[in-house]
């Protein structure tokens, strides 16, 4: 990120660009300080608007403000210096005074608008209930597709110059950051290893911000319909977590399969060898002891008959 102890974006263009500017405006045949200091002197481009007079630190978000549009309908690649001057009224030396080039002036909007929606999103985690917590950030997010989408459209592009502003994927693991601690502790609660609430925070994260790209297009439906859908997929699915997951499509997943039906097999087999050898047992008592029964029934009868003759 461009927050924290070094300088941000604005900073660092601030005073790179206007170094770089000025050899710029000597090859071009521009006056020393023509485009610096609280008032402009330098004339309007060819078949520019007319001009209006503004202090160093108006011009400069002006040019932002024109960059971050043209930036977010057309992309880095397709929006030039020229085009950003001409919509500002302004000669391309402007630009390069107060950012250095394109590049520059990107920086500085990308900068901005990662600091703006994770700024959004922290500040919205008050709650004390995770499935709160969830609701909250969620709704951040949404907020900011909302109202600020042509930031939202610049940040998830791929940016050209992500190793001074960061990108997309950065300020998403940003994010998940805030969010790792709430997750271990829930982890660590619920019984399951909190070591695992970092990949956890990223995947819950992630999820809002794709489904909030995917939002920014289809504006349908509501927010507050989308924030519901959302907290109920991620809240349900990890109120029914497996201890030890595994994925039926993972490689071996039909061999482990076969190798459980044969076990199982096997032990169906030995229930049924034990229950037979049991039922034979029982047979043989029952044979015994009908003819221990019929012997002794003989015998009574011809006891019987004997002493009848007598």
């Amino acid at each position: 990120m461009s927050t924290g102890v070094r300088m941000t974006a604005d900073e660092a263009v601030l005073g790179g660009g206007r170094a770089a500017a000025g050899a710029r405006r000597s090859r071009l045949g521009v006056p020393a300080g023509a485009a610096g200091g609280h008032n402009e002197a330098v004339t309007s481009a060819p078949n520019s608007p007319p001009r209006t007079r503004m202090t160093g630190k108006e011009r400069r978000e002006q040019l932002l403000e024109i960059g971050r549009s043209l930036f977010a309908d057309r992309g880095f690649d397709a929006t030039s210096v020229e085009e950003i001057a001409a919509r500002a009224g302004v000669s391309k030396p402007v630009v390069y005074e107060h950012f250095g080039g394109k590049e520059g002036l990107y920086a500085v909007v990308v900068d901005r608008e990662m600091r703006t929606l994770l700024d959004m999103v922290t500040s919205a985690l008050t709650g004390g209930h995770p499935r709160e917590l969830l609701e909250q950030a969620a709704f951040a997010l949404l907020d900011y597709v909302e109202n600020y989408s042509d930031g939202f459209r610049i940040l998830v592009r791929d940016s050209p110059v992500a190793a001074s502003t960061g990108n997309f994927a950065s300020l998403i693991s940003d994010i998940a950051t805030q969010v790792e601690g709430i997750m271990a502790t829930e982890f660590r609660r619920r019984g399951y290893d909190p070591e695992f609430g970092a990949m956890y925070s990223q995947m819950l994260v992630g999820m809002v911000a794709l489904t909030g790209q995917w939002w920014l297009d289809a504006q349908s439906p509501s927010k507050d319909e989308v924030a519901a859908h959302m907290v109920n997929l991620a809240w349900n699915g990890l109120s029914g977590l497996e201890h030890q997951p595994r994925l039926m499509t993972r490689r071996g997943y039909r061999a482990r399969k076969a190798r459980e039906a044969s076990k199982a097999r096997e032990a169906r087999e030995a229930a049924a060898a034990t229950a037979a050898q049991a039922t034979g047992g029982a047979v043989e008592a029952v044979e015994a002891v009908g003819v221990e029964g019929t012997a002794a029934a003989t015998g009574a009868a011809v006891d019987a008959v004997s002493g009848a003759e007598d």
